[in-house]
């Protein structure tokens, strides 16, 4: 049986959501208090066993490249200070390979994954999407790898979202159901408001076997004029079965500036360091707000 030891991590958008911000600095370079939004995926991806990382970058991204390389002039300096609790966040990311191959042109997810399918060969592999967090007790991907270990095929991460958000994400269409584990009818891209088939959707974390490769070979044009993975995902899923996982966790989308605003609260509120101050600061403009207009 082969294992899944080798991921995806697409990066290659050019973050418009966020200009003027992302002008010079990548998206997924943005932090959330002390730590880039891509460190979150790589550190997933690392506690669910992958051993071999491909970033999917663009033109503008080389600050990711740098941050995942040995500065050893920082190091050496956090060595003679005894900082080690700082280098070893420095260096966790080490744990892993990481590779990186540009994506030329913006022809959406699908054709970032296909320029993966060199590093990945004939193996089975991850993929994971920097717009979404995840903080669970097992690992969000590693619950999908446990999935595709017991049925040997293809498994995407879903989650509800609200009926009236189904519009801004891919849809699964359930059929039988094991616990949390769901066959699927149909996989529909952005449904338009009111015709989506459920309220599953999919949330950023992948397990593929190596043939949607020949679905995405074909670079076949879908929604919004760009080769969409959820179209690939939807005739791999008539070629051999492709289950929805209901994953368990709480999931941050950091993909939007309201989105990521939450995020970097909650994570402040996790943090030993300036939980208690930042606490107190809320407590005070809530406070605030009582005898304040909302803005």
């Amino acid at each position: 049986m082969k294992t899944v030891k080798k991921a995806i991590i697409p990066a290659a958008g050019l973050g418009t959501r966020f200009l003027p911000a992302t002008k010079a600095m990548p998206k997924e370079m943005l932090p959330i208090v002390d730590k880039p939004t891509i460190q979150y995926i790589v550190e997933e991806a690392i506690a669910s066993g992958i051993e071999d990382i491909i970033i999917v970058t663009g033109k503008g991204k080389r600050a990711i490249e740098d941050h995942f390389d040995h500065n050893f002039e920082l190091e050496e300096n956090l060595i003679q200070k005894e900082k080690f609790d700082l280098l070893e966040k420095v260096n966790h990311s080490s744990q892993v390979e990481i590779h990186y191959i540009r994506q030329k042109e913006p022809k959406g997810l699908g054709h970032a994954v296909w320029c993966a399918r060199k590093f990945i060969g004939n193996e089975p592999f991850a993929i994971l999407l920097g717009d979404d967090i995840v903080q669970s007790e097992t690992p969000c991907l590693r619950q999908l790898i446990q999935q595709y270990e017991e049925t040997q095929c293809s498994v995407v991460g879903v989650q509800q979202v609200p009926d009236e958000e189904t519009h801004r994400y891919g849809i699964v269409e359930p059929s039988v159901q094991d616990g949390r584990r769901h066959e699927v009818k149909t996989f529909v891209e952005k449904p338009a408001q009111g015709t989506a088939p459920s309220n599953l959707a999919i949330m950023g974390r992948y397990i593929f076997t190596p043939e949607i490769f020949h679905f995405l070979d074909k670079q076949e044009v879908g929604a919004g004029g760009e080769i969409q993975l959820t179209d690939a995902i939807q005739k791999l899923n008539e070629l051999q079965k492709v289950f929805a996982y209901d994953f368990e966790g709480k999931r941050y989308d950091v993909g939007e500036k309201l989105g990521f605003v939450k995020t970097t609260v909650d994570m402040a509120l996790q943090n030993e360091e300036i939980k208690a101050e930042l606490y107190e600061y809320l407590v005070k403009k809530v406070e605030e707000g009582r005898v304040v207009k909302h803005p």
